[in-house]
């Protein structure tokens, strides 16, 4: 190899060195921007959509899988679209359930290494390589929320969510809706008994963003009720009933309500 070639090998080597993404914060950042204009142009064609979260460890035999699947199923057969992780678990269920009556069935998944991988219900799909970014897409992604039984990452989607409904970051007339009051109970008595009568850190409207239920019957009538009040209000204020990339946009970057620090 000449000296010239070798030099010009050199070039291209640390070119590739540059552009290595982990340990590049310039590209990080295109990364990031990325994710967040594949993400937003990916659900602009999801249109009437719920959002399911809940466990990835729950399996088949699981009480709760099987409520999440029937209720993926009424929803689905409704029209509507059932968007989850696309990982395991209660997010497989919804998945499932939809595909039981040919609906449409969406995953947003995350790249981890161990415990996520895209169930096989999943039928459109993309996948994020940050945590952040998956989150803002699955915040943004429905017009009603569903919560079952989870973990960790399950109580931080939800007080995320919770979140947004108090700083009016998210339309109020968005349903949150809690399956399974033997899980969901002690933890809404402990916001009511520390947060708002001993610390008063939130309010008593706060404690009415969202409706706990067991009964499918009740989810299914308040996500078709409050879909069908958005879709109403967006024909009057917009003179149509879809949400646009640009109103979910908004929607993600919109300012806190006054009231709020």
């Amino acid at each position: 190899m000449s000296q010239d070639q070798q030099e010009s090998q050199d070039d291209d080597m640390q070119l590739r060195d540059s552009l290595e993404i982990d340990d590049n914060p310039s590209w990080r950042i295109f990364r990031i921007m990325s994710e967040f204009v594949e993400g937003f142009t990916f659900l602009a064609h999801i249109d009437r959509s719920v959002t399911f979260f809940g466990s990835a460890r729950l399996d088949e035999s699981h009480p709760y899988y099987q409520l999440a699947r029937e209720l993926g199923k009424r929803l689905a057969s409704l029209g509507l679209t059932i968007v989850t992780g696309g990982g395991p678990g209660v997010m497989q269920a919804a998945n499932q359930g939809a595909c039981d009556v040919a609906g449409k069935s969406v995953g947003l998944n995350i790249q981890l290494p161990h415990e996520q991988r895209m169930n096989p219900y999943v039928r459109e799909s993309m996948s994020f390589h940050y945590f952040f970014s998956r989150k803002v897409m699955l915040d943004f992604s429905a017009e009603a929320y569903i919560f079952f039984p989870g973990g960790f990452g399950t109580m931080d989607e939800f007080f995320e969510l919770v979140t947004l409904r108090q700083t009016g970051k998210i339309d109020p007339m968005v349903p949150v809706i809690l399956i399974g009051r033997d899980y969901w109970e002690p933890l809404l008595a402990w916001m009511e008994e520390t947060l708002l009568r001993k610390y008063h850190t939130i309010a008593e409207q706060d404690l009415k963003i969202w409706t706990l239920t067991d009964d499918l019957e009740v989810a299914t009538e308040l996500v078709v009720a409050c879909m069908d009040r958005q879709r109403e209000q967006r024909l009057n204020q917009k003179g149509r009933t879809t949400k646009t990339p640009d109103d979910k946009l908004k929607q993600a970057t919109r300012p806190m309500k006054e009231t709020e620090q």
